[in-house]
């Protein structure tokens, strides 16, 4: 079935849940888990350049940080459920390629991620990286609710 599969988180809940039942899948499967944060590129509009290195450098700091933590969660989970687990982040703006490419770079068989459910509005205007991880991945995806 799966030999390689994909798990790509955000830090939310509904991450957390993706990652508990993709281990889970991984586990019955017999297969390793990769698993990925996208940190976003530092992006920032002034016309104080002074600004522009503390804050540049405590971004990165702050998202170094978030992907630790977040990919520790994925690697706590696999170990407790006996599933090799290897994980890594990536600097991107946008996390659906990120996770594509590295799920191609990987061979990866699989990706198994959450997806926020947001609707109308708030879908429309925030976008949607599940949505298009779906719509342009010719990897299989399975998504978590």
């Amino acid at each position: 079935m799966f030999r390689h599969i994909l798990i790509p988180t955000d830090g939310s809940a509904t991450s957390r849940n993706a990652i508990q039942q993709s281990i889970a899948l991984a586990k019955g499967c017999g297969a390793n888990v990769v698993g990925l944060y996208v940190i976003p590129e530092f992006h920032m509009f002034t016309y104080q350049t002074e600004m522009l290195e503390d804050t540049r450098e405590k971004f990165e700091k702050d998202g170094f940080a978030h992907a630790k933590k977040y990919l520790a969660e994925i690697e706590v989970a696999a170990k407790e459920a006996g599933v090799r687990c290897e994980t890594l982040y990536v600097n991107g703006d946008s996390p659906y390629e990120e996770i594509i490419k590295v799920a191609h770079d990987k061979r990866c068989d699989l990706i198994a991620m959450a997806s926020h459910g947001r609707k109308g509005v708030k879908g429309l205007l925030l976008g949607s990286e599940t949505q298009k991880v779906l719509t342009h991945s010719a990897i299989p995806v399975l998504v978590f609710r």
